[in-house]
Order: C-alpha cells, then structure tokens, then sequence
C-alpha cells in the first residue's frame, strides 16, 4: 500500500504529455513539500508554469492538503486553482471528494505527493494512479518528521527488493 507507481525528483519531471499517455485527467497534489517548501507562502514562478501547463493540457489540478485552512488558501486562491484543506490524508474520503470535484474517473485520477504515509497510502487506498517526489527541503514541520523516519525504513526495503527504482523519469 505504500509502493509508489512512479518516483520522481520534483513536479517538473511529471510533464502533460505522460500524464496524457497514461490517460490520465486530473492531479491530486500535495501542497507543502510538493509544490513548494512547507514554510513558504506562494507559488513560484516555476510552478505557476507548471499548473498552466497543465491546464493548457485539461488537465485538471486540485491542491490536497492536511494543513489548516489559511495556509492553504493563501497559496491557493491566487492562482485560481480549486483545493481542499484538512483533507486528513491518508482517509479515503478526501481523495473521493477531490476526485469527484473534478469530474473525473478513477482511473482518470493521479495523486502526487512526498510523504508514503499520506500521499501514496491514501492515493492507493482508493486506487489512484500514485507518483512520489523527492521532498523539496529536508526540513519538515514538526509533525511531519516522525512520518519521515518510517517513510526512510520503507524506501530502503522498497530498493533493496528492487520494487522501487530511485527517481524515474516520464520515460516508461
């Protein structure tokens, strides 16, 4: 339940043309970590390329976060993109109604997110298409660390039985 499908360095690997390939529609993306550093406020310039991208591709992104609701709100709403806060990942239920919000399938479905313990175990609970990025900083909320030490126990034993590739590409 925590094998990613896919394991790539950062959102920038993950291009429209493979999400298309992989009929894929819609994005279920983390926010801190993810997309930007957990403790910075806005989108970069980068990623502001990124999700139009996307959109230019239709294919739809909704920002999926366990934090509060002003943090998510402060980097959502200025870019116009939908989001769901206190999404108590790894429950099925928030990854449903991102889903449906959407109006996509799921198989159509495509979650993308640094942590095992929440981003890919609720992305495969539900059965979505799951693709790991590496964390942008080694830094991490408090909270977020105790899930780090167990998420590193996992990945080595995902390597060491050549389940997991480190960091693959869009290549197939």
């Amino acid at each position: 339940m925590f094998l990613p499908d896919k394991h790539v360095d950062s959102i920038f690997d993950i291009q429209p043309e493979f999400l298309k390939r992989k009929s894929k529609k819609g994005i279920i993306i983390d926010l801190d970590n993810t997309l930007v550093p957990w403790n910075v406020e806005h989108a970069t310039e980068k990623v502001i390329q990124w999700l139009q991208q996307m959109d230019e591709a239709n294919i739809k992104v909704t920002i999926f976060s366990n934090n509060k609701q002003e943090r998510v709100t402060t980097f959502a709403e200025p870019l116009g993109t939908p989001f769901i806060y206190k999404a108590r990942k790894p429950l099925r239920h928030g990854f449903e109604k991102a889903r449906e919000q959407m109006q996509i399938r799921q198989d159509e479905a495509v979650v993308i997110g640094d942590q095992l313990l929440t981003d890919i175990l609720g992305g495969n609970l539900v059965g979505f298409y799951t693709i790991l990025v590496v964390p942008i900083v080694q830094s991490d909320a408090p909270i977020t660390k105790f899930n780090r030490n167990m998420e590193r126990l996992i990945l080595h034993y995902f390597y060491r039985k050549g389940k997991l590739t480190r960091r693959v590409t869009n290549e197939e």
